[in-house]
């Protein structure tokens, strides 16, 4: 799925930079459908394409800083994914695996809500997520000129980096100060040549209402991921809580429905093929612009890794979770998180070599050479920029590979490692309601964590990570493991987990206690971590020259493929800030011969469940096979009788944009966006006009399911219905 999934922050054990190249030096204009475009700076030419596709709504209501507009209704969902409010006390509609962590949070073998579904019969019954927020931005602002006003000719690229991030800091804390409610974040565009300020608004009160079971959420499970045609109900229901001033507050008994700016009204007409369709949300990172080195590096390295490392993994748990419902309920979410990027990363390398993603962007490449060459200003700037980014790449690219296979098979691989790392890292000096609430996320984190389970992996990760790197990577406890345990990793991990007071309940507590008996460095799992520590930063400091040079590079010929083609109309990279995307509802061509159509029906989802009979990704309950099979529809039925379930539009999503809505030309909700289309994996770096599609869940078949499966009817009488039957 799209982290559209999330998401959360990876662990990227190296810098990744990007450069504004163009996706295709041989056309000027963008295709009306590419593009993640910033709402608060549409410029004319962008407003006028998105009229001559349909758009019925002038700019200001999309996007104002003084009045409510559409951009009010639509929030960054826990920082990974996106949503959409839809109901005047606060309703919020996001994706099934959105909320997925919150639903096994909440799940046990005796209320399994994973697998039964959840609903709140009344507001007493709203779950709290003490971990969750929702974000919702209240303006944008250009603060290029402060920014790189204390950037000097004479500086090194890391003292220029200095200090932009000071004056960034700086911008962002003035906005806190002013408003203790308010988050200031300036983020880079452009490659690091422009700077934006958003300010948000969070609420840190957010209640589960309403889940589907996972037969319909997960509907194909790991097989239909990132495949169309899809028949997933990818929803979940949350409400927004504030206090009685309707201001943000953490949760209380006392706090009430948050009552939004604005709420998206909801259409029950649907769409057809060529109908107008905007997605609004929250993509996290796409790296469009990068060069060819990168692009081969990242296949390499980063995805290279998570292919075998997660693959290894994910066996293991997924092993331990088929033989036990505990096991099951306690990993699900972990497992969907790094299944999803595993399958992400699979796809991406297919299809980077299958559409010629590298080709393309070398013969993009050489049209820029050419430019530069018969440009003489240009040229006495610029005519080493591809020969030192070949080279600097080269020169990290072994280093490269060690960090990223070390990211993958240590930390997001064992969990204690991941729990000793986090204990090291942890301040307690900050504010006491920051410390309580990272020590209770630190508790809640780990107390799903099986020890046999962390053994069989991290003996596993031991193993694969010697196997893939040269021997100066090892960190020391590889010296151990041959000295003192004769090679045998097995003996070294029961040894480590036996002595390792970290593993027990005991040792925990002592540790959030601060235990001043507890010497924690002396604790086995503790120096593993520290062992770790520094053979990353040794690994980190080979790497150091080499992407100092590739960022003053990258960033040079940002600005000079711009000066290029002035005339055309760029759009930045996605930077995890609010985007519009915009495009029509079609299918298309896979292959010679096959056609894909814009929609599903639940149709589907009964052919399927019959096909793969037996096979658990395509389980259904029988009630809701009977539900399907009776055809009682209603209202949400579209004009032949039949209940779309998903559909497809070239709107332009990226990873983080899991929820986001997709609205019509008036701007009514269609349904919620969720993941990406298999044949075009590689639209993070290139955007594929006849292939790339955003899959969305029809917003029909989530009332459906609210009303006629959920019988919570109280809740679709909370909404505002703009049109339909």
């Amino acid at each position: 799925m799209t982290d559209c999934k999330n998401n959360k922050v990876k662990n990227k054990m190296r810098l990744r930079f990007v450069i504004i190249t163009v996706c295709c030096f041989l056309t000027l204009a963008v295709q009306a459908d590419e593009g993640m475009w910033m709402l608060g700076n549409l410029n004319k030419q962008t407003r006028r394409t998105m009229k001559e596709l349909g758009l019925q709504m002038p700019a200001d209501k999309l996007y104002s800083s003084k009045r409510p507009s559409l951009k009010d209704a639509v929030v960054s969902f826990g920082g990974f994914c996106s949503g959409v409010v839809v109901s005047e006390d606060g309703l919020v509609f996001t994706n099934h695996h959105c909320g997925f962590s919150c639903v096994q949070q909440h799940s046990s073998v005796e209320h399994d809500y994973l697998k039964d579904g959840f609903v709140a019969h009344n507001r007493s019954e709203e779950l709290p997520n003490p971990e969750l927020y929702v974000r919702f931005l209240l303006r944008t602002e250009d603060v290029t000129k402060r920014v790189l006003g204390a950037v000097k000719p004479e500086m090194t690229e890391s003292e220029r980096a200095g200090a932009v991030d000071s004056v960034m800091f700086a911008i962002s804390e003035e906005v806190a100060h002013k408003d203790s409610t308010l988050v200031g974040i300036v983020d880079a565009y452009y490659g690091g040549n422009e700077f934006w300020l958003s300010t948000y608004r969070d609420y840190n009160d957010v209640r589960l209402v309403f889940a589907p079971p996972s037969s319909v959420g997960k509907f194909g499970w790991d097989t239909d991921n990132w495949v169309w045609p899809r028949h997933t109900g990818d929803f979940c229901v949350f409400r927004i809580y504030a206090d009685k001033n309707n201001r943000p507050a953490d949760y209380s008994p006392e706090n009430v429905p948050y009552h939004p700016e604005y709420v998206a009204p909801i259409s029950l007409d649907g769409y057809k093929e060529g109908s107008f369709c905007m997605t609004l949300g929250y993509p996290g990172r796409t790296e469009r612009y990068l060069s060819s080195f990168g692009i081969e590096e990242m296949m390499n390295n980063d995805n290279q890794a998570q292919i075998d490392v997660r693959g290894i993994k994910q066996a293991i748990w997924k092993r331990e979770m088929d033989r036990r419902d505990s096991i099951r309920i306690k990993y699900a979410s972990k497992y969907d998180e790094s299944s999803n990027y595993w399958k992400n990363s699979i796809g991406v390398n297919r299809a980077i070599r299958k559409l010629h993603i590298l080709e393309k962007k070398r013969a993009m490449e050489q049209e820029l050479r050419r430019w530069i060459q018969q440009t003489p200003e240009e040229r006495e700037k610029l005519l080493r920029l591809f020969p030192d980014l070949e080279l600097d790449y080269k020169n990290a690219r072994e280093a490269n590979h060690a960090l990223a296979y070390f990211a993958e098979s240590f930390l997001n691989g064992p969990e204690l490692v991941q729990l000793a790392l986090s204990i090291l890292n942890f301040d307690f000096e900050g504010e006491q309601k920051t410390v309580v609430a990272n020590l209770k996320a630190i508790v809640e984190k780990y107390a799903n964590l099986d020890l046999e389970i962390d053994k069989e992996v991290f003996t596993a990760m031991l193993k694969e990570y010697r196997s893939k790197v040269d021997s100066t990577y090892l960190p020391e406890f590889y010296g151990t493991i041959a000295t003192r345990y004769g090679g045998n990793d097995k003996a070294y991990v029961d040894s480590l987990y036996a002595a390792s007071e970290l593993t027990t309940p005991r040792g925990l507590k002592r540790f959030l206690e601060r235990d001043t008996t507890y010497h924690i460095y002396d604790d086995p799992a503790i120096s593993l971590g520290i062992d770790l520590i520094g053979k990353m930063f040794e690994i980190n400091m080979q790497t150091r020259e080499p992407s100092m040079n590739i960022a003053r590079n990258e960033r040079l010929l940002n600005a000079a493929v711009r000066r290029m083609y002035s005339s055309r109309n760029f759009y930045p990279d996605a930077n995890s800030t609010m985007r519009l995307s915009f495009g029509t509802v079609c299918g298309y061509t896979p292959f010679d011969g096959a056609e894909y159509d814009y929609y599903t029906t639940t149709k589907g989802i009964l052919e399927k469940a019959k096909a793969h009979a037996g096979d658990v990704d395509f389980e259904v309950q029988p009630e809701l096979l009977s539900l399907l099979s009776n055809r009682d529809f209603g209202r949400y039925a579209d004009e032949k009788g039949e209940m779309n379930v998903c559909f497809i539009s070239n709107n332009d999503i990226t990873g983080g944009n899991s929820g986001s809505a997709m609205f019509n030309a008036k701007g009514e909700l269609l349904g919620l966006a969720f993941d990406g289309n298999w044949e075009a994996m590689s639209s993070d770096i290139l955007y594929e006009p006849k292939m790339q599609r955003c899959i969305g869940v029809d917003v029909r078949y989530i009332l459906f399911m609210i009303e006629k499966y959920g019988k919570a009817g109280n809740l679709i009488r909370e909404l505002k219905i703009a049109s339909g039957k």
